[in-house]
């Protein structure tokens, strides 16, 4: 039976009970994993299909609802087709402080920037450094050729700064409280490199769905940690890295790889011993990234088979940059 109707939100709930119960399949994109806790309690099964899946069935110069509601069942047809783990409420809670802390640190770097060039048109500098601000606006406030109003808006923008550093602080407390209450979350964090933000952000994205992937490689492509491929004739040549999935999470693993590779030399493991005869013939932003790569596959393991991490040899403890 083929059945076509265009609802608006307050009808999608009143349209579904009253439809024999069968199989949803969504975009995974704006509330739809909201959607589908609501459906589910329905009765229906409901899958998530990645936006990505779907965008090569769109046809070329029709993009609308209709076309996408087309694409999506073609997409969600194929047998290759990677669905997408429905979140809980809880999950989507953590993310939020995620996003919120994010969102945050964007705008601290934003008003440190503003202030720092503002300063430097009334030929006020200081060295780099977000906490060498308060010297800023102290040079600026004791500079009596910068006029009264400019000095006040340097007070506001270093109070407004303030105010979000402490913000972001209050964040990651919730963040970290959260990831020791979270088993996953404490298991991820005995990862060398993996501090509890960077644990708690892939509990909170991955969760359950970790099961979604077959192989530890197929999940640091997800997130972009793998070289892009331009092979043809049976001759594989690799790029860069496809940045490809979670920008967030792959962020934190490089920064975790990072102070890693920076301590290689007193990290008494096989991953050390690993990592500094990679440092003998590889840059060292290579050899961060693909210490990252190892990170994430290491999760993806601990993750499936709910384990925690045993190191071959004494290990450094766990970085604390997320």
């Amino acid at each position: 039976m083929e059945l076509k109707r265009k609802l608006q939100r307050r009808e999608l709930v009143a349209f579904f009970e009253q439809q024999p119960r069968c199989t949803v399949v969504m975009e995974a994109c704006g509330s739809a994993h909201h959607w589908a806790r609501v459906l589910g309690q329905l009765g229906y099964e409901v899958k998530l299909i990645a936006p990505e899946a779907v965008r090569p069935f769109v046809k070329r110069g029709k993009k609308n609802d209709a076309a996408d509601a087309a694409a999506i069942c073609t997409a969600a047809m194929r047998p290759d087709v990677k669905f997408v783990a429905v979140k809980s409420a809880e999950q989507q809670a953590v993310l939020t402080l995620h996003s919120a802390r994010t969102l945050l640190v964007k705008q601290q770097t934003m008003l440190a920037n503003a202030m720092r060039g503002l300063a430097a048109e009334f030929g006020l500098v200081q060295p780099k450094g977000k906490w060498k601000l308060e010297e800023l606006v102290a040079l600026v406030e004791n500079d009596e050729a910068v006029p009264g109003s400019a000095r006040r808006v340097f007070a506001g923008l270093l109070a407004q700064f303030r105010a979000t550093a402490e913000r972001i602080v209050e964040l990651e407390a919730e963040i970290v409280a959260d990831a020791r209450e979270n088993e996953v979350a404490r298991r991820l964090a005995t990862i060398p490199g993996v501090g509890p933000i960077t644990a708690s952000l892939i509990t909170g994205t991955v969760g359950e769905g970790i099961q979604n992937f077959r192989d530890a490689r197929h999940f640091a492509a997800w997130l972009g940690l793998v070289p892009r491929q331009f092979s043809t004739g049976g001759k594989t040549r690799l790029g860069r890295i496809t940045k490809a999935g979670n920008r967030e999470i792959r962020r934190l693993l490089v920064l975790g790889a990072t102070s890693m590779t920076h301590r290689a030399g007193a990290w008494n493991s096989a991953a050390g011993a690993w990592v500094r005869g990679l440092l003998e013939r590889r840059p060292v932003r290579l050899v961060t990234v693909a210490l990252a790569n190892k990170m994430a596959r290491i999760a993806w393991a601990l993750m499936a088979r709910k384990e925690v991490y045993r190191p071959s040899g004494r290990s450094a403890p766990a970085c604390a940059v997320g």
